[in-house]
């Protein structure tokens, strides 16, 4: 309803006027107001707010190695050195080189960048709303914007690591198989492990900043829960021969790294692939997006008051 100025300023009954007027004011406020109950995620104002979703992104990759004296060198040297690290524990000392066709290191570095992005996006997006106070408590947009913004810049790390990767396969002379163009599927799957995971912890360390100190101890112990440093099938055996069933095969795949982490390598190394740990931490991942993202909305209405 438009009303003009001078229709509001012609004498009339008073309540009239009031009413008029209240209805003009009332044309242009728009009242937010949190919806009751489980919410789904609303795609749509995701996409109304992309562009919040670049800036938050650039603004953490700015704010990630700013006064760091080697800077982005660190994306290099993480990966890298972990990844010596378990040549020499797991490939020299542990004797599983043997186990793998192609060079250890390649092995490992290639499950390693995976790891590595999957690591940081979740140890970021456990922070970003807790850093993001400011923002949250003045500003409405969609609050999951912020762990997005935190997977989003991981993005570059994994980019430059990609790069080593590529270094390290011409140094050996290893020619990549025909499958590595399925490698932006896994690409996929990593993403959304890391909004799944990253979300959920985003939302427990607002209300419980216990989880700042769960965070780092937790990706620590995952990651030697997944076959990053060593082959799969070495823990596979370990089972059969120790006369476990295939309940706790199955029960390992749930992990959704440990797929993913083998899908890089077959993509890239052309290393064998499990399709039954494929399918189950295929499964695993989307369930805990679906769940991470719908607690997430869930008590999200409250991040602006506790935060």
């Amino acid at each position: 309803m438009v009303t003009s100025v001078a229709e509001l300023e012609q004498p009339s009954d008073s309540g009239t006027a009031d009413a008029v007027a209240q209805d003009a004011v009332s044309a242009v406020i728009t009242v937010i107001e949190p919806k009751p109950g489980w919410r789904t995620i609303d795609f749509g104002e995701l996409w109304k707010y992309r562009e919040l979703v670049y800036f938050l992104t650039w603004r953490d990759v700015k704010v990630r190695y700013k006064q760091t004296v080697m800077g982005a060198a660190w994306a290099i040297l993480q990966p890298l050195m972990t990844s010596l690290v378990f040549v020499i524990l797991f490939g020299k000392m542990g004797g599983m080189e043997v186990d793998t066709t192609v060079p250890y290191l390649l092995f490992v570095f290639a499950a390693q960048i995976a790891w590595q992005y999957f690591a940081t996006s979740v140890s970021q997006c456990g922070q970003s709303l807790v850093t993001s106070a400011n923002l949250i408590s003045k500003v409405y947009f969609p609050r999951l914007i912020v762990p997005l913004a935190s997977v989003g810049a991981g993005l570059v790390d994994f980019l430059v690591g990609v790069g080593v990767l590529v270094v390290l396969m011409i140094a050996y002379q290893f020619v990549p198989p025909v499958q590595i163009v399925f490698l932006p599927l896994f690409l996929v799957g990593v993403i959304v492990s890391a909004v799944g995971v990253g979300s959920l912890l985003a939302a427990l360390t607002v209300a419980y900043r216990d989880f700042r100190y769960v965070v780092p101890f937790l990706i620590q112990m995952w990651m030697f829960a997944t076959p990053v440093g060593y082959p799969l099938n070495k823990l596979t055996n370990f089972l059969e021969s120790r006369g476990y069933s295939r309940t706790w095969e199955l029960l390992y795949f749930a992990n959704p790294m440990a797929g993913m982490t083998q899908g890089f390598r077959w993509s890239v190394l052309g290393e064998p692939l499990d399709m039954s740990c494929l399918a189950v931490s295929a499964i695993s991942a989307c369930l805990l997006l679906v769940f991470g993202a719908t607690y997430f909305r869930l008590v999200e209405r409250r991040f602006a008051d506790i935060v």
